[in-house]
């Protein structure tokens, strides 16, 4: 019988901290101050099958011009909300090009930005940050 009291009241130490934790975890709120983030110069990180491409880029509330890789492409911007956006690509030099982008910031810092996007309309979305430089 004691024996069965013990693992009753182990049981119930395990519960109710499980349930603690789901409780703290349920009133956590995700900070999201978008608005601090529409215009800039950012440093960008994407991890694309295990490889980081970076980027910098300045955005206006309208135009974003972006460095990768040794060249410059500029993008129209609109914003659907303070958190989503989408990009069009002003000079398109293939079919990607002329798709439009979503992007849609997830969680903020004072300085940093966590996101997801995806061509408009695909399901396939991927991660990444973007880190204000000034």
């Amino acid at each position: 019988m004691s024996q069965f009291l013990f693992l009753y009241f182990c049981d119930m130490r395990k519960l109710t901290l499980i349930f603690g934790i789901i409780f703290f975890v349920s009133c956590f709120d995700v900070e999201q101050n978008c608005s601090d983030f529409k215009t800039g110069t950012y440093k960008s990180e994407i991890i694309i099958d295990s490889v980081l491409y970076t980027s910098n880029f300045t955005r206006t509330t309208k135009i974003q011009i972006e460095e990768f890789d040794g060249k410059i492409d500029s993008s129209s911007v609109r914003w659907i909300n303070d958190c989503e956006m989408i990009f069009k690509t002003i000079n398109p030099k293939n079919l990607n090009e002329k798709k439009d982008i979503h992007l849609k910031i997830l969680t903020t810092t004072t300085n940093s930005y966590k996101f997801e996007y995806g061509y408009v309309g695909d399901t396939n979305k991927r991660l990444g940050e973007a880190i204000l430089m000034n």
